[in-house]
């Protein structure tokens, strides 16, 4: 090691140990005391400040990306501080703040995000609902001053994941773009594509009235439920809801040549029979395509932070301690709550 270990043995931790339907009445995940993780060669130790809670942690607890081992440590929007260097870990000074996402560790190249050498923080390894983490420190970032840790734990997954949705749907400035679904992900995509496209026109398809009230306050031209026609048909939508009948109706929205971006890791199988309302005629012809997004690299994350910074964005955040994370997953699975994102501060988060 060329740095001194952390002065405390032992954290607190949420654990996962079984897979299953969050619902009320049942806690997801353990609250534990580990030991605290030692780095390997080329990886950095973080102390946890914040980490995000993210849809796709539905998606690893019911089960629909498992875990390829139980138990493990969720969450992969982490922010902290770096306090432990492995042996020929030198790009991050300790006491650097850093973030980490979605992805820990790949094959390094352009598509890394598609390799069978991805692993997923928080899925395939121990993740942020902790006090400390251990990553390679290529996949560690560093977070803009002009972030506090609870602003920029949801860029880390929620705000990246929009920057490679956007740039997959091939969009120019001054052509509609559509947004299904208005949570996490999409609130910081609105106020992206308002800089990147500052002449398209912004439509939003939102269930939640509130949800609506909000995209307009950033910015939306239009704002109505997914059953609702926008003004014009969009050139490009970009889909972060986990059901079906969305898609269908994000296709029917579309112009010709019209492309749509899915950006979840899975969809719920609920309303999978709407699938069946698809018409080639309606919905497919005239070139329009799908286009899903998997995963991300390095490359997204490091592009987008000093993006978010410049423009900047502003996540709307609430903020819970770690031992309400049962109580926040259920939160979000039933679709309640504030508007944006939603935090764990583990570790105060005082910056």
């Amino acid at each position: 090691m060329n740095s001194p270990a952390p002065t405390r043995s032992a954290m607190r931790a949420l654990l996962l140990e079984s897979l299953g339907p969050i619902e009320s009445g049942r806690a997801v995940l353990r609250l534990a005391e580990l030991p605290v993780p030692r780095p390997a060669p080329g990886e950095v130790l973080v102390q946890v400040s914040v980490c995000g809670v993210c849809r796709t942690d539905l998606d690893e607890i019911e089960g629909r990306t498992p875990p390829p081992r139980l138990p493990v440590i969720p969450g992969h929007q982490v922010v902290g501080t770096v306090v432990e260097r492995g042996e020929g870990a030198g790009l991050h000074p300790l006491g650097s703040r850093v973030g980490v996402g979605w992805i820990h560790s790949s094959s390094g190249d352009e598509g890394e995000n598609l390799s069978p050498l991805f692993r997923a923080t928080g899925r395939d390894v121990d993740g942020g609902y902790a006090e400390y983490l251990r990553v390679p420190e290529r996949y560690a970032f560093p977070i803009p001053p002009i972030f506090r840790d609870i602003e920029a734990a949801p860029l880390l997954c929620a705000g990246a994941i929009g920057y490679r949705s956007l740039r997959l749907a091939g969009l120019r400035d001054g052509e509609p773009l559509g947004l299904m679904g208005f949570g996490a992900s999409a609130h910081l995509v609105l106020q992206l594509a308002r800089h990147v496209y500052p002449r398209s026109p912004i439509f939003v398809f939102a269930r939640e009235q509130s949800a609506r009230e909000t995209a307009r306050e950033l910015g939306a031209l239009w704002t109505g439920s997914i059953d609702d026609p926008p003004p014009e048909r969009a050139r490009a939508i970009i889909d972060t809801t986990p059901a079906w009948r969305p898609v269908v109706r994000a296709l029917a929205a579309l112009r010709p040549g019209g492309r749509l971006v899915i950006n979840a890791i899975a969809k719920e199988p609920g309303d999978q029979a709407a699938l069946l309302d698809l018409s080639y005629a309606e919905h497919l012809w005239l070139e329009r395509e799908v286009k899903s997004v998997a995963n991300i690299t390095a490359r997204d994350i490091a592009e987008f932070l000093p993006l978010a910074a410049a423009i900047p964005l502003r996540p709307r955040v609430t903020c819970y301690p770690l031992e309400a994370a049962n109580d926040v997953l259920r939160e979000l699975r039933e679709g309640g709550g504030p508007a944006g994102a939603k935090v764990l501060c583990v570790g105060g988060a005082t910056r």
